[in-house]
């Protein structure tokens, strides 16, 4: 297998020739002399030929020196545009993020955030993945995504950006027709309405200020992979749902739903957005990340 150049000594070169100076050179690399001088000699052994005629008082290019140099040059500049290139990506909010987002929290809360967002960072495109299923970041090669949950130990770099609280709920017409439970264990005897991307699949957990712990596996007649999918029967009085604020939150301000069970809670819950692995986030991930923990702080708190 062919090695591959050595760029660092043809760099190196190339900053020699630019300033006619080894010492020069070094100063400039913040190098030391015996580093550059070494590097030359590298090359100059690799290639097989003397690049420089050096005396006490002049440096001068040979033949092979001269026929090199613009190459070298040409490879000097293109790795320091390259590099300053990457370094303004990540410093300067700039570019495209694909952001996967849970569909009724992109479409409610997330979506119409965006038009303000684009107008204070107009160099920064947003390529919005809407589903509720938890989709592989790194795999499908996205920059980030929000995820509404207490979030397992993975290796995803995880930035809190707000709490997000689940009711228990129904219709005051169901309530009134089926009796209103007071025991997470009351449930069983309900019909409940499912939801198919639970982290603890099919499973509510409760616990209450004493500390007792209910864990209940409730039934009805349906089951959705969208929690907005079950307000249409949930209004209607044929049964109980168990939901996000972003979702319910509204039908619970106006009354035609009711928080049930007030004296058991819902494990923490929170909207985080989480970023693959590997180094600090670029400014483009890292300033849609701020404006959206602002905005949501300044969401309403029931």
């Amino acid at each position: 297998m062919p090695k591959l150049p050595d760029f660092e000594a043809l760099a190196i070169f190339a900053k020699v020739v630019e300033l006619r100076s080894f010492a020069g050179a070094a100063g400039d690399l913040s190098l030391s002399k015996a580093t550059v001088s070494k590097a030359v000699s590298r090359l100059e052994e690799r290639l097989g030929a003397r690049l420089f005629n050096r005396t006490s008082r002049r440096l001068a290019l040979t033949d092979a020196g001269q026929k090199l140099s613009e190459r070298a040059a040409r490879l000097l500049a293109d790795g320091e545009a390259a590099e300053n290139e990457a370094l303004a990506q990540s410093t300067t909010p700039r570019g495209l993020v694909r952001l996967a987002v849970p569909m009724s929290f992109g479409i409610k809360t997330v979506a119409p955030l965006l038009p303000e967002f684009m107008e204070a960072y107009p160099e920064v495109a947003i390529d919005l993945h809407l589903s509720d299923a938890t989709v592989d970041l790194i795999g499908e090669g996205f920059d980030a995504g929000l995820r509404i949950a207490r979030l397992p130990d993975s290796s995803l770099i995880a930035r809190r950006l707000c709490a997000m609280p689940r009711y228990t709920v129904a219709a005051p017409s169901y309530l009134k027709r089926h009796g209103r439970p007071t025991h997470p264990m009351h449930l069983a005897e309900h019909k409940c309405f499912g939801y198919a991307y639970l982290s603890t699949q099919g499973v509510w957990h409760y616990t209450n200020a004493a500390g007792e712990q209910a864990n209940v596996r409730p039934a009805g007649q349906l089951r959705v992979n969208n929690g907005e999918a079950v307000m249409p029967a949930l209004l209607a009085g044929l049964g109980i749902a168990d939901l996000p604020d972003f979702i319910v939150g509204d039908a619970i301000a106006s009354g035609e739903v009711e928080v049930i069970l007030k004296g058991w809670h819902q494990p923490e819950a929170a909207v985080h957005l989480v970023t693959p692995p590997g180094g600090p986030r670029p400014a483009r991930v890292e300033v849609l990340a701020d404006f959206l923990a602002k905005q949501f702080a300044k969401g309403k708190k029931r």
